[in-house]
């Protein structure tokens, strides 16, 4: 569980708690990926062939996608959802900003 407070537009303060259900998720894809990007590592620094790395390249950046969507599907559930309820309009913001970062 992860407790924050908000400060709304009107200067209300807002403290609250989410439960986020995919953190073991996360952090387990986490893990892997990080190996996965060791390993990429080593293949550049043994000069394995550029397109084995390329390869290796697309799936740890597959692998990143995976745990952005289980992530922006987890926020959306729970911490958006809790802020439309509150009024929360700087919740939204956030998520908006972090959108237009998520979809570069």
């Amino acid at each position: 569980m992860h407790e924050h407070e908000h400060t709304l537009d009107d200067g209300t303060v807002i403290r609250h708690s989410h439960t986020h259900t995919q953190t073991k998720a996360v952090l387990n894809r986490m893990a892997r990926l990080i190996g996965h990007l060791q390993s990429t590592k080593k293949m550049i620094e043994d000069g394995r062939d550029c397109s084995e790395v390329l390869i290796q390249l697309s799936a740890v950046d597959a692998a990143i996608k995976a745990v952005q969507r289980i992530i922006l599907k987890d926020h959306l559930e729970h911490c958006i959802v809790d802020a439309i309820k509150e009024g929360d309009t700087a919740a939204l913001e956030r998520l908006n900003k972090a959108v237009e970062q998520f979809i570069r």
